[in-house]
C-alpha cells in the first residue's frame, strides 16, 4: 500500500474515533477555548445558564457537563478539605517574612496539593462538593487599616506596596506558568474598600475620597488584575457610595471592567446578593438585585439562590439573556482553562499524584516560613537565645499548647502539628525538666480542671457508652460495628484500625450514654474532635461543629440536680488522615497567681505563650469576651490577666520570655518596658512550635518584620468605622508607635553604607539604587533590606513615607553584599486629590535600612539616606 494512502486511512480512522468520543463540538480539545465555550453556552437553556451562575453548579447530564462547586479556599495551604494537607503560617505571618520567593513557593505547593485533592474528587465523583474544586477564593488583599479588624490576619498587612508584591507572587505561584492551562484559579478579594467592622459588614456604606481610593485601597487590586492576571475577583459585602460593591458603577464597571480590562470572573462574597434587598435595602427583591449584580459583571452568586430569580428577570425584561451569556461564558472559560473538559494526558496538572500531599518538601517549607515569619521585638541583655542545658523551664499560657491558635483561620488540617510546648520539649535534652502550667485563659484566670466521671456514664446496664461506627461520613445506613466503650477518648493514627473494616479515615460514629449527676450544681463538658461533631443532651443540640469545625473543641456547661439522669449523644465524622474524638468533664477553678508563682519560682526560665487566638478574632464570630466583639476587637491591649501573670513571673527575678501569638497588632506597653525578651510568633502553621523553639534556643536567627504598626494604646486609633487614612498606618501615623511597620531584631548586627543613587533624576526614567550591607556580628543571619521614599514637600497630600522596595538576604558573619533596587517612575509618584498618579517634583528622600526611617526602638542595623532632586 502506498505511504500516502496509509496516512489517509490513519487520519480518517482517528477522526472517526474522535467523533465517537466527542459527542459535542466543545469537547474537541483541538479547538480554541473561545470556540468551545461559545458552542457549549449556545446549547444551554436559560434555566441551565442561570444554574451555572450559582457557586454550587449542578450537572447538565444531556451535555455531559459535571457538577462543580466554585467555593474553595487556600489562604495558607488548602483549606477545609476532608484530606490532610500542609498548613503554612497565617497570611499576616507570611507577610512578616518579607520574602516574595517564599510566598511564591508556598502558593505553588498549595496549588499542587489542591490538584491532588481535586483529582481525588474526580476519581470518586465528588466534584459537586464544596472545598474540593480548583477555584480558590484567595488572596485577601484588603488593606489592614485598623488593628481591631478580626480578618486582618488574612491579609498581607497595612501597606499597599507590600500587599501588591506579595499578592502578585501568590497569584503567579498558584496559577502556574503553563501557556494554556491554569494550575489553579486565584481570586482577589474583597473588592473593595473593605476592612470591618465585622458586625456591620452587611449594611455598611463606605465613602472615601478619590485620593484614598487610589492611594490605599485599589493599588493591590490593580496590580493583581493588570499584571498578575488573577483569574477571579470577589466583590465585597459592604456598599460603596450608596451602591452595594457587587453592583457598583465605579468599582465594577468603570474601574474593573473598563479601565483595567478585566475579563476574568467575579463572584459575590457569600450571601452578598441577599444583602441588596435584605440589609442594604437598595433593591426591592431578589429579581432586581440579581439583575443589577449581573449587569455590573458579578458572575456568581455565592451561598444563596438569589440568582435563580434571573430566569424571571430575563422574562420580565430586567436583563437580557445576552447579558447572562456573558457571565456564563466567563465562568466556563475558567473551567476550560483549568483543563476540566480535556483528557488528563493533555493537562499536566491533572496528573498530579496524591503523594504530593504533605510531602517532605512541603513540610520543610512550612517550617521555613514559620521561622521566617517570627519577629524578635525585644531581647534585653541577650536573654535569648536560651541555653539548652537549663535544668528547669516552665512553659505557661493559653497558647502554650493550643493547636487552634497555630492553625489560624481558613485553614486545612495537617497530619502532625507542633505547639510551643511540644517544640520546647523536643528541643531540650533529657536533663531539662519542662513543666507546663496553662495558668490563665486569654481573658480570665478561671480554668477548666478535669474530673473523673467515668462511673457516672451508663447505657443499658453497662458502664460507659454505646459506640456505633459507620463506614461513611454521615452516619447513614446500619452501623458496621456496635460496641461498648468506657469513655470517649479516642486517638487513631493515620491508617490505624478503628474497627474490623474501618480505618481512621472516612467514617462516622455515634456515642450514646446516660449521665447520672452526682450533685447539684454546674459541670462543664468539653468535646474535642478532628473533623465534625455535635453534642445532644436530652435530645437538644447544645454544640454543633458538624460542617465547620474551626476550634477543634467547645465546652458546654450543664446545670445538674443530684441523681438526675441526662441522655448524652455525641456524633462525629472523620475525613482523611488520623482521627480523634474526646469528651471530658470538669469544673472551673480560679488560678491564684501568687501561689502559682511561688510553686514554680525555682525554674531557670519562664516561657509565657499568650496573646490572642482565632478563637477570639476572625470572620463575623459569636464572641463577646472583654475586648472582643463579633470577631473584631474593642481594644488592642493585651488582655489584663495576661499582663498580671507576667508581672507575677517577673517578681521571681528569673528570665521571662513572652511568645506572643496574634493575627494583628497588640498593644503591650508594660511588656515592652518590663519583659526582657518578646517574640511575635503570629499563627505560625503546623510547624509553629518547632520554629519558636528554634528561635528561643538559637538554632535559627530571627529576621521577621512587622507588616503592621504596633501602636501603644487604643488612644492612638481613629474611629473604627472611619475609612479615611488620616493618622492610620505607618504611612500617615504622626505619633510614636510601640513598634513600627518593618521592625524586627536579629541575634546579629548589620551595617549599611555606600548608598548609591543619582543626585538628580529625570521624570519618567527608572532610577537604580544600590547599598552595601555587612553582617558585623559574630553569627550568620538574615536581613530584610527595606527602601522607603520619604516625602519632603508638605504642600502636597502624600504619605509621610512609603515602602518601595525590599529584599530578604542571608549574610554570613563578616560577609558583605551589595543590594540593588530599581525605582520605577510610579515608585517616585504620588496620587493627586483627584485620584490621578503624578510624579514627584523637586526634592525627595530615599532611605534604606533594616527598618523604616524614624523607628523609635533600637534596631539591629542603621539607616542610610540621600536626598535627590527630580526634574
Amino acid at each position: 500500500m502506498k505511504p500516502l494512502l496509509c496516512l489517509l486511512i490513519l487520519v480518517t480512522a482517528l477522526q472517526v474515533n474522535s467523533q465517537e468520543k466527542e459527542k459535542f463540538l466543545f469537547q474537541n480539545p483541538n479547538l480554541s477555548f473561545e470556540k468551545r465555550v461559545d458552542d457549549l453556552v449556545s446549547q444551554l437553556t436559560l434555566e441551565e445558564k442561570v444554574s451555572q451562575m450559582l457557586n454550587s453548579s449542578p450537572a447538565i447530564p444531556r451535555l455531559e457537563i459535571p457538577a462543580y462547586d466554585w467555593w474553595n479556599e487556600t489562604l495558607h495551604g488548602v483549606a477545609r478539605t476532608p484530606f490532610k494537607v500542609t498548613v503554612y503560617p497565617q497570611a499576616i505571618a507570611m507577610a512578616a517574612t518579607f520574602d516574595k520567593n517564599s510566598l511564591f513557593k508556598m502558593a505553588d505547593y498549595s496549588a499542587l496539593e489542591g490538584r491532588a485533592v481535586y483529582n481525588k474528587a474526580v476519581e470518586t465523583g465528588r466534584t459537586n462538593e464544596r472545598y474540593l474544586g480548583l477555584t480558590y477564593w484567595t488572596p485577601n488583599i484588603n488593606i489592614f487599616r485598623d488593628p481591631r479588624w478580626g480578618r486582618g490576619q488574612e491579609t498581607y498587612g497595612e501597606d499597599p506596596y507590600l500587599t501588591g508584591v506579595l499578592g502578585d507572587s501568590f497569584v503567579k505561584g498558584l496559577q502556574g506558568d503553563d501557556p494554556k492551562y491554569l494550575k489553579a484559579a486565584a481570586c482577589a478579594k474583597h473588592y473593595a474598600v473593605h476592612s470591618g467592622p465585622e458586625p456591620l459588614r452587611h449594611t455598611f456604606d463606605v465613602d472615601v475620597t478619590p485620593y484614598e481610593l487610589w492611594d490605599t485601597y485599589l493599588p493591590a487590586f490593580q496590580k493583581l488584575v493588570t499584571e498578575s492576571k488573577v483569574a477571579g475577583v470577589m466583590c465585597a459585602y459592604n456598599a460603596f457610595r450608596t451602591q452595594p460593591c457587587c453592583a457598583s458603577d465605579i468599582l465594577m464597571t468603570d474601574i474593573l471592567r473598563k479601565q483595567w480590562k478585566f475579563d476574568g470572573y467575579v463572584t459575590s462574597d457569600c450571601w452578598a446578593i441577599d444583602d441588596f434587598f435584605k440589609n442594604h435595602k437598595t433593591h426591592p427583591d431578589a429579581e432586581s438585585a440579581s439583575a443589577d449584580a449581573v449587569f455590573h459583571g458579578t458572575d456568581i452568586d455565592c451561598g444563596t439562590d438569589a440568582y435563580k430569580a434571573l430566569v424571571q428577570a430575563v422574562k420580565s425584561g430586567k436583563i437580557s439573556e445576552n447579558q447572562i451569556d456573558i457571565s456564563v461564558k466567563r465562568l466556563f472559560m475558567i473551567r476550560f482553562r483549568l483543563g476540566m473538559f480535556d483528557p488528563v494526558e493533555m493537562v499536566k496538572y491533572a496528573q498530579t499524584p496524591a503523594s504530593v500531599l504533605e510531602n517532605d518538601e512541603h513540610k520543610a517549607h512550612a517550617l521555613k516560613m514559620a521561622r521566617q515569619s517570627m519577629v524578635l521585638l525585644k531581647n534585653e541583655n541577650k536573654t535569648l537565645p536560651l541555653s539548652k542545658k537549663l535544668k528547669k523551664i516552665v512553659v505557661l499560657g493559653p497558647n502554650a499548647d493550643n493547636e487552634i491558635a497555630i492553625l489560624g483561620n481558613y485553614n486545612g488540617i495537617p497530619s502532625k502539628l507542633t505547639t510551643v510546648l511540644q517544640g520546647i520539649k523536643e528541643k531540650v535534652g533529657k536533663d531539662t525538666e519542662v513543666v507546663y502550667e496553662k495558668a490563665v485563659n486569654f481573658t480570665n484566670d478561671t480554668l477548666l480542671v478535669y474530673a473523673n466521671v467515668k462511673n457516672q456514664y451508663s447505657f443499658e446496664g453497662k458502664q460507659g457508652f454505646k459506640a456505633e461506627y459507620f463506614s461513611n461520613t454521615n452516619l447513614s445506613g446500619e452501623p458496621e460495628t456496635i460496641r461498648t466503650e468506657t469513655e470517649i477518648n479516642n486517638l487513631w493514627q493515620e491508617g490505624e484500625v478503628v474497627t474490623k473494616t474501618i480505618k481512621a479515615n472516612n467514617f462516622s460514629a455515634r456515642y450514646t450514654t446516660n449521665f447520672t449527676a452526682a450533685q447539684d450544681g454546674t459541670i462543664a463538658f468539653e468535646l474535642t474532635a478532628d473533623d465534625g461533631y455535635r453534642f445532644l443532651i436530652n435530645g437538644k443540640e447544645v454544640l454543633n461543629a458538624w460542617k465547620k469545625n474551626r476550634w477543634g473543641g467547645q465546652t458546654y456547661q450543664l446545670q445538674t440536680k443530684k441523681g438526675s439522669v441526662y441522655n448524652f449523644v455525641v456524633e462525629y465524622w472523620q475525613g482523611d488522615g488520623k482521627a480523634n474524638v474526646a469528651l471530658h468533664a470538669g469544673n472551673y477553678e480560679k488560678t491564684d497567681l501568687k501561689s502559682l508563682t511561688d510553686r514554680i519560682k525555682d525554674a531557670d526560665a519562664f516561657v509565657f505563650a499568650g496573646g490572642i487566638s482565632p478563637q477570639l478574632e476572625g470572620e463575623e464570630m459569636k464572641v463577646n469576651f472583654p475586648g472582643f466583639k463579633g470577631g473584631d476587637r474593642t481594644s488592642i491591649l493585651l488582655p489584663e490577666i495576661q499582663t498580671e501573670l507576667l508581672k507575677s513571673l517577673k517578681t521571681t527575678g528569673k528570665p521571662v520570655v513572652f511568645v506572643m501569638m496574634t493575627g494583628s497588632a497588640i498593644a503591650i506597653p508594660w511588656e515592652a518596658e518590663n519583659v526582657p525578651a518578646i517574640v511575635n510568633a503570629w499563627y505560625g502553621g503546623q510547624a509553629a512550635g518547632t520554629a519558636v523553639a528554634d528561635i528561643l534556643f538559637g538554632d535559627y536567627n530571627p529576621a521577621g518584620r512587622l507588616p503592621v504598626t504596633f501602636y501603644k494604646s487604643d488612644a492612638d486609633l481613629a474611629s473604627f468605622v472611619d475609612y479615611k487614612m488620616d493618622n492610620r498606618t505607618y504611612r500617615y501615623f504622626k505619633g510614636t508607635p510601640l513598634y513600627g511597620f518593618g521592625y524586627g531584631l536579629s541575634y546579629t548586627t548589620f551595617k549599611y553604607d555606600t548608598l548609591k543613587i543619582a543626585s538628580t533624576v529625570t521624570k519618567g526614567k527608572t532610577v537604580p539604587v544600590s547599598v552595601k550591607v555587612t553582617n558585623t556580628g559574630k553569627i550568620d543571619g538574615e536581613e530584610v533590606v527595606q527602601l522607603y521614599v520619604v516625602n519632603q514637600n508638605a504642600s502636597i497630600k502624600a504619605p509621610l513615607k512609603t515602602l518601595k522596595g525590599f529584599q530578604r538576604i542571608n549574610l554570613k558573619a563578616g560577609e558583605s553584599k551589595t543590594i540593588t533596587f530599581t525605582l520605577l517612575p510610579e515608585d517616585l509618584s504620588y496620587v493627586t486629590v483627584e485620584g490621578n498618579q503624578q510624579q514627584y517634583n523637586g526634592k525627595i528622600k530615599i532611605a534604606v535600612g533594616g527598618s523604616q526611617p524614624d523607628e523609635p526602638n533600637k534596631t539591629s542595623g542603621n539607616i542610610v539616606t540621600k536626598t535627590i532632586e527630580i526634574q
